[in-house]
């Protein structure tokens, strides 16, 4: 089965959270994820902005991807370099980590050769109807 994807780019400020929020959201009810699937959908967008946003100076480019396959919705989003060693930061990173675990099918963060990350997400719909 083929996918889609779906590219936005934002600026990394807070007030941009909600972009990613709406946009996961209705891909999440493209496929037929219930209410509660939606709601992880969201919550993961969001602790992925939180969390790719510390990586990089304030108001630069993030660009995050979303594919959509017939009965899942993945998110990848590349990290900067910048790693701040400020405790509010690692704090929130904790946070972000520990709730991309809990809502999200599948989450990691891995680096290429170049030791460039990225952040990769996936929630599988339990619906049955799909598309």
């Amino acid at each position: 089965m083929s996918s889609d994807q779906v590219i936005v780019t934002v600026p990394a400020m807070g007030a941009y959270a909600k972009t990613l929020r709406m946009t996961a959201a209705v891909l999440a009810a493209r496929l037929g994820m219930s209410y509660d699937e939606v709601e992880d959908v969201r919550l993961a967008a969001e602790e992925a902005f939180v969390y790719a946003a510390d990586t990089v100076a304030e108001g630069e480019p993030l660009s995050f991807v979303f594919t959509v396959g017939s009965d899942e919705l993945g998110l990848a989003v590349g990290l900067g370099s910048e790693r701040l060693t400020d405790e509010e930061v690692e704090r929130r990173a904790s946070y972000a980590t520990f709730i991309l675990e809990s809502v999200c099918d599948t989450f990691e963060l891995v680096s290429d050769e170049f030791g460039v990350g990225s952040l990769r997400l996936s929630k599988r719909s339990e619906c049955v109807d799909g598309l």
